[in-house]
């Protein structure tokens, strides 16, 4: 029994390299363990350091925390049926990698679409159509959503990379994004992420308080950045969207058409959209840096925008910086200063307004001090590493 135990103890642990002066004894490398997380998580549990197969929606249940040690890659199989990783209301995740051993939740064919992404619910404040204090989710799973606790946490996600999510089985009934947010609060950590060539949002937070730092949004086909029922999160800084291939807007920003006297605020953002890239369908013009509709506003600052032009082919459409879609946007949101746009950079962008309902003319003169020109906005500031590298590609090498 002895020397079978030795056995096991050994090999769990790789000697990467010994000489005789122990002081150039290398320590052991720790070996990742192999297993699949399924069904619903009922009871506290932490997944150590591994490889794991991510089958079926995995539900985090209210009052359990689910802890993910860093370095962990979770991998899904979209012809298994419908997969993601799932934080109920009152749940818990705790996905903590670092730049060098970032977690990272992909797909087996490396096809965008192919899985539902990280789905995460709490407490916090929305504002929905009408005026509701509540809504129910659109990712199938139709839950209830918005609540009274601005502070609330749902755990703390740091250095973690979703990769060719964004599935979508019935459009705006049935559809996911890489990371979706419904009325989570400000409690909760959201630092260096990644989402990676998914078929939707890259981003998408559905009201609540929550912040969020140092984001990528790389080659998303829907919009890179978006939200709705109001959101409101005021520490949100370093966002990157990089647009190619297919990509609508870099930001599309709305607020279910309530006018509020707040406003989300994030500084310091880059978004590009890299040449012959189009619009996703192209029976929706969908071409701009940002997009404002529904009484959407916001303070933005330190903004770098490049690339958004019109598009020539397959179909011609005009795109521009900044689209007000709608009258209502425009008396509400623009003309009483809740749209504030300073120290903005453009380039390779011809077209500054555009009027998305041609019922009112929008230009620099509209915002008044609201909107600034800079030649020397630096736009968003992200430190390469592991967790921005995807099969040898360095995400920031367009920032």
């Amino acid at each position: 029994m002895k020397k079978l135990l030795y056995a096991v103890a050994i090999s769990a642990t790789i000697f990467t390299g010994c000489s005789d002066d122990d002081d150039d004894f290398l320590p052991p490398t720790k070996e990742p363990v192999v297993g699949e997380i399924t069904g619903d998580i009922t009871a506290n549990r932490t997944l150590a350091f591994g490889n794991y197969t991510l089958k079926g929606l995995v539900k985090i249940q209210p009052g359990v925390t689910l802890t993910i040690e860093k370095g962990s890659t979770f991998t899904a199989d979209k012809t298994d049926g419908e997969d993601g990783l799932v934080v109920l209301k009152g749940g818990t995740l705790i996905a903590n990698g670092t730049a060098d051993e970032p977690i990272v939740l992909t797909e087996k064919s490396k096809i965008a679409g192919s899985w539902a992404g990280i789905i995460m619910y709490g407490d916090a404040p929305i504002i929905a159509s009408g005026g509701t204090t509540t809504s129910r989710s659109e990712d199938g799973l139709n839950q209830e959503y918005g609540g009274t606790n601005a502070a609330h946490s749902s755990g703390s996600l740091k250095y973690v990379r979703v990769e060719y999510a964004g599935q979508v089985i019935t459009t705006n009934n049935k559809e996911h994004n890489g990371f979706s947010f419904y009325a989570v609060g400000s409690g909760t950590t959201l630092e260096n992420l990644v989402s990676y060539r998914g078929n939707d949002d890259g981003f998408e937070f559905y009201g609540g308080t929550v912040s969020a730092k140092n984001l990528i949004s790389y080659g998303n086909a829907d919009d890179s950045f978006d939200w709705q029922d109001s959101w409101r999160g005021q520490d949100n800084t370093n966002w990157f969207a990089y647009q190619t291939g297919l990509g609508n807007y870099g930001m599309e920003v709305e607020a279910k058409s309530n006018n509020n006297a707040f406003w989300p605020k994030v500084t310091n953002i880059t978004l590009k959209r890299a040449a012959g890239t189009t619009t996703e369908s192209q029976g929706e013009i969908q071409l701009d840096a940002i997009q404002f509709k529904a009484n959407g506003n916001g303070d933005f600052s330190n903004i770098v925008i490049d690339g958004y032009g019109s598009q020539t082919t397959p179909t011609a459409f005009n795109g521009g910086v900044v689209q007000i879609l709608d009258l209502l946007t425009y008396n509400n949101q623009v003309l009483t200063g809740k749209i504030k746009l300073t120290n903005v950079k453009v380039t390779n962008s011809p077209n500054l307004f555009i009027s998305g309902a041609n019922t009112f003319t929008v230009n620099a003169a509209s915002f008044g001090a609201n909107w600034s020109a800079s030649t020397t906005a630096t736009g968003a500031s992200l430190a390469k590493g592991k967790w921005a590298t995807v099969d040898g590609v360095d995400l920031l090498a367009n920032l």
